[in-house]
């Protein structure tokens, strides 16, 4: 069969999903182009109990419409055909709106303005039985993804001192992550996932490429986990800073971050308790946090110093040297250097990255985007600009700190021009915003208990 150019596409097709033997396939195509199919490996998967065979069959449908987001945007046609499953108008509104902000950032850069273009058709009604989703008796165990990053070890953490029966969990195939996932002392599971080589081709000819959502996807991968293994639980580690847009656009916000926000969180909760499981929780454990407040939780513990990183640009697989796991030149070790400077001892801090960021004159741009001076916040899983004004501004106070090249420049340049009240850390370390926390760990997480 001919490729098709996906840019001259009619029709972006959900044609099948399949499950066998631990692999989920998941296939697509544009107009009667080849089938473009992804696959998801569930390790060791145990058999499906006849009682959750509905809500898998339910999550995998979801899954299959959410990973689609990965090839619909290759070429963004005006149909959008459903040959899978049947969509009541809560789930399409649902969709409608995690592919246009999901895809905010790609839009934006490529120059596309996606609103209107973007119909998933309802074909199902609300209330039809057939979609109530069911109390399952999952047994009482979290699922918590691991980055590699700060963040979901607070998470681990956090539930370790609640005395919650919790699995480590990630996606794909990072050594680093996998470093971190035994650090943390838990039961792990590690999942696979391969893209379509021919989403490759598509886009070696020149097919539209970009930011996708990716959270919303390992979300859903993380639900057919759940199902499949036995857990009533996934608690993301996502903070509050996640649901503050990049910048504005042609009248649309556009966030780097937003599958990771509340709004998304919301409505993916929503969908599963609809239409997959009543008693499958999930939720972000660290919501209610910002980013410095997890900074701080982080900086109690050295136990992760040595093998966690953010850095997306030098993720490799492990190295004894600092320099294999942080590459000292992009926004999230800008930021994660930042947001811990002010809760550690200084020499600590160097150990982590091998270096001092803000020593370094020629890092000055990559600060400034931070703070939001004369640059928009970069497009990165970074905190929100106040939060970064806030930690210099509390380094500029520090003689540790206060004659590093990015401080000084920070407090003769920057720091008059801003209003006190904005620059406090301890009002950033409150707790607060909405969250879907159990009950049980909000003492844990506000640190109350």
């Amino acid at each position: 069969m001919e490729p098709v150019d996906p840019r001259s596409a009619k029709c972006f097709r959900f044609v099948r999903r399949e499950y066998s033997d631990g692999e989920a396939r998941l296939v697509y195509a544009f107009d009667d182009g080849p089938e473009l199919i992804e696959r998801i490996g569930f390790p060791q998967a145990p058999g499906l109990l006849p009682e959750r065979m509905a809500a898998f069959d339910a999550a995998l449908d979801l899954l299959h419409l959410i990973a689609g987001v990965s090839y619909y945007k290759a070429g963004v046609p005006a149909e959008i055909r459903i040959e899978s499953a049947a969509l009541d108008p809560p789930t399409a509104g649902f969709l409608d709106s995690l592919y246009l902000h999901g895809l905010g950032e790609f839009a934006y850069h490529n120059k596309l303005d996606l609103r209107g273009r973007i119909r998933f058709p309802a074909t199902a009604v609300a209330t039809d039985p057939g979609l109530k989703a069911r109390v399952l008796g999952l047994p009482c165990n979290t699922l918590v993804p691991i980055g590699g990053g700060k963040d979901s070890l607070v998470s681990v953490e956090i539930l370790k001192g609640a005395g919650e029966a919790a699995t480590a969990v990630w996606i794909g195939n990072s050594g680093l992550i996998e470093s971190c996932a035994q650090r943390t002392g838990l039961p792990m599971l590690n999942v696979t996932r391969s893209i379509s080589p021919l989403l490759f081709d598509y886009n070696r000819a020149g097919a539209l490429n970009g930011h996708i959502p990716v959270t919303a996807i390992n979300s859903a991968i993380l639900v057919v986990a759940a199902i499949l293994y036995g857990h009533d639980a996934i608690a993301f580690s996502n903070e509050r800073s996640a649901s503050s847009a990049t910048l504005e656009y042609d009248g649309v916000a556009i966030n780097h971050q937003w599958s990771k926000g509340w709004e998304f969180e919301r409505g993916f909760r929503e969908r599963i308790h609809a239409r997959i499981a009543a008693d499958l929780d999930y939720y972000s454990l660290l919501r209610p946090l910002s980013e410095l407040a997890v900074a701080s939780r982080f900086a109690r513990s050295n136990r992760y110093d040595d093998v966690f990183s953010s850095c997306n640009r030098n993720f490799r697989i492990l190295g004894p040297k600092p320099s294999d796991r942080w590459c000292g030149q992009c926004p999230k070790c800008h930021f994660v250097f930042l947001a811990l400077a002010p809760f550690m001892p200084k020499p600590r801090l160097l150990g982590i990255f091998g270096r001092n960021l803000l020593d370094d004159a020629a890092q000055t741009g990559g600060f400034d985007a931070l703070v939001e001076y004369q640059d928009h916040k970069p497009f990165e899983c970074v905190g929100e600009g106040r939060e970064s004004r806030a930690a210099l501004a509390d380094l500029a106070r520090r003689a540790e700190w206060r004659e590093d090249a990015i401080v000084d420049r920070f407090a003769r340049e920057i720091l008059p021009q801003l209003e006190p009240g904005e620059l406090s850390i301890d009002a950033l370390l409150v707790a607060q915003g909405e969250h879907a926390l159990p009950r049980h760990l909000l003492g844990p997480v506000l640190g109350t208990a």
